[in-house]
């Protein structure tokens, strides 16, 4: 008998650049999958990979009564495909699948939390009161017997359990959605001056001006240590940084905005070291996977998902705390004198890449829980 296996993702591009080898994985382990998201650029290439695309008129933004209609038609697609698993990645899709879910009678779901972004990365009142409204809504639709979720970090595992967003027999541990560490190849530094990269969407969470300024002190202090920027803005995101202001930062010595970039293996041909400057709410961070793969040493803040990535003993790079251009500039400065350090560095951000972040690894254990779902809901 055929399992179905139904994701849940707001944008196709997210489903490509972050859930490809879990689904690839299930489909070579005889699911059926289906992938039901809003289709922009990415929906032939969804198709030609043997999943069935189910476009939805998902938007980001809208009130209680859009939030409803999503519901209503979620809970009409569910009726209608009987997935044996519905896989609802991040936190726009979990909140009205979980409700779909638990309508149409869905037997099992996969609520991936894939980092509690915005809501885990500040203590603003808008926040405090976003996170008083999860954990009063979410819990009733979330925390049941036939319900799993998925996490990305200890963190987030953590926090999850203290929103009762679950059951610690029902979260599981998966570090993200895995690193192709073929197509990803450790790369040899380049030559030139010291040349950080940042890619990211351009996004305040993600501390794009901590990074800027931690360049601007190295510039003003004579030394030449470059800056990589490597991203799109969101306009439809309130946290964004405008064009414009990116435009201004370009402009300055030593920093270089590309936009959004196709290959990002590019950007870490020209880079030394891997950067992120994020101020939380992090899953498993991509980009620092990717620099990992391609044996660039890393500095990144320490909140959850980076630190994962670098590393406890500090073996894959350098962690510096949040909202601290003068730390990220001494980390960066330390890297950018020592080339030795840097090499070590790279290469054990590599060896912490291929241990712990592989795509098939990860695909595997994505494949072991669904089986697992299906003989516990048998």
């Amino acid at each position: 008998m055929t399992r179905r296996l139904l994701f849940l993702v707001t944008e196709d591009w997210y489903f490509w650049s972050h859930r490809l080898p879990q689904a690839r994985a299930a489909r070579d382990a005889g699911f059926e999958v289906l992938v039901a998201t809003r289709v922009n650029a990415h929906g032939k290439r969804i198709e030609q990979e043997g999943f069935r695309l189910i476009p939805l008129p998902w938007s980001r933004e809208g009130g209680i009564a859009h939030q409803l209609a999503t519901v209503r038609v979620l809970t009409k697609l569910y009726r209608r495909e009987r997935p044996d698993i519905v896989h609802h990645v991040a936190l726009k899709s979990i909140a009205p699948g979980a409700l779909a879910a638990r309508l149409a009678g869905v037997r099992a779901s996969v609520n991936a939390v894939t980092g509690f972004g915005y809501l885990g990365g500040t203590a603003t009142a808008k926040a405090t009161l976003i996170r008083a409204g999860v954990r009063a809504l979410l819990p009733p639709l979330t925390n049941r017997r036939n319900a799993w979720t998925l996490l990305q970090n200890e963190d987030d595992r953590a926090l999850a359990l203290k929103l009762r967003l679950t059951e610690a027999n029902r979260t599981v541990l998966i570090r993200g959605s895995g690193i192709d560490l073929t197509h990803f190849a450790a790369l040899p530094e380049p030559a030139g001056p010291v040349t950080v990269a940042l890619v990211s969407r351009m996004l305040k969470i993600k501390g794009i001006d901590t990074a800027v300024e931690a360049v601007r002190r190295l510039q003003r202090g004579g030394q030449d240590i470059r800056l990589l920027l490597a991203g799109a803005p969101d306009a439809a995101n309130p946290a964004s940084f405008d064009e414009a202001s990116l435009r201004r930062w370009a402009d300055e010595p030593g920093i270089e905005w590309l936009g959004p970039v196709a290959d990002v293996r590019t950007v870490w041909r020209r880079a030394h070291i891997g950067l992120l400057a994020s101020r939380g709410g992090e899953g498993v961070p991509k980009s620092l996977l990717e620099a990992a793969a391609c044996a660039r040493p890393l500095v990144a803040t320490d909140v959850p998902g980076c630190r994962d990535v670098v590393g406890p003993d500090g073996k894959a790079g350098l962690l510096v705390p949040a909202n601290d251009p003068a730390a990220m500039a001494e980390a960066l400065l330390k890297l950018a004198k020592d080339a030795a350090l840097r090499r070590t560095l790279g290469a054990a951000a590599r060896q912490r890449a291929e241990a712990l972040f592989g795509e098939v690894a990860i695909g595997r254990e994505t494949v072991d829980l669904y089986e697992r779902i299906l003989r516990e809901t048998a």
